[in-house]
């Protein structure tokens, strides 16, 4: 077997290595392949996370509308009038639920809570207003009758038509809601009367129960109040 030279063997050796090197342009060119990847990658993430952004947003608005949406459902599930059935006869209220809500939710709370049975209108002030309530107090009257006193010198118009329902500044205490009717236009100088329905039938009734007998405290000599209230969707 012949030997081969180590001259050849120096000239093979360099052959070999010369044969496994990489060219600039092949590095050049996976470079640029690995580049326009990594470009791809990071827009594909760019789109789907504006789109998860934008799809969370629209799901959160729905979900406000939704709430929205049961809200007013629910505002106009409630009874929208409200018969008060006197010893005089029967009295027919539309509510205001839109203009005086919270009024309106507390006024029909009490109804279901039977707080309105059997409470007396404890005082007439005739071409005034007709107060109802558990709580008789003579300085609340004493308030009224200034009232009108006041009202009557004052030259601006009334704000308050005749034939109204409504409440005083409502208190935690239940037994403080007080109901009244007025049965004449009045002003209300310091916002301290709520309105929150008004006579829609038996306007003859409410006159009735102003034209009582009263004492010289307007205090009717006979009996006269709410015998009870039905709550109506319609009429």
């Amino acid at each position: 077997m012949a030997r081969i030279k180590p001259q050849a063997l120096l000239i093979q050796s360099k052959k070999k290595k010369g044969s496994t090197r990489i060219s600039v342009t092949t590095i050049l060119f996976c470079s640029l392949i690995v580049l326009l990847i990594l470009l791809s990658l990071t827009t594909t993430y760019k789109h789907w996370s504006q789109n998860r952004s934008r799809g969370q947003t629209e799901t959160g608005l729905s979900n406000f509308e939704s709430v929205d949406e049961i809200a007013d459902s629910k505002k106009y599930d409630l009874p929208g009038y409200a018969v008060l059935n006197t010893s005089k006869g029967n009295i027919t209220i539309e509510l205001f639920k839109d203009g005086s809500p919270e009024i309106v939710d507390k006024f029909l709370d009490l109804c279901q809570k039977g707080h309105f049975k059997g409470m007396p209108f404890h005082h007439v002030l005739k071409n005034y207003v007709i107060l109802g309530g558990h709580s008789q107090d003579s300085g609340g009257i004493e308030d009224w009758t200034s009232k009108r006193k006041f009202h009557r010198r004052l030259p601006t118009s009334p704000k308050h038509e005749a034939f109204m329902l409504g409440t005083t500044k409502i208190k935690e205490d239940s037994k403080a809601f007080q109901l009244f009717i007025t049965t004449a236009p009045i002003p209300d100088s310091n916002d301290k009367l709520y309105m929150f329905g008004r006579v829609i039938k038996g306007v003859d009734v409410v006159q009735e129960i102003e034209e009582v007998d009263t004492d010289t405290h307007y205090r009717p000599k006979s009996p006269v109040g709410i015998i009870n209230v039905i709550l109506q969707q319609e009429i």
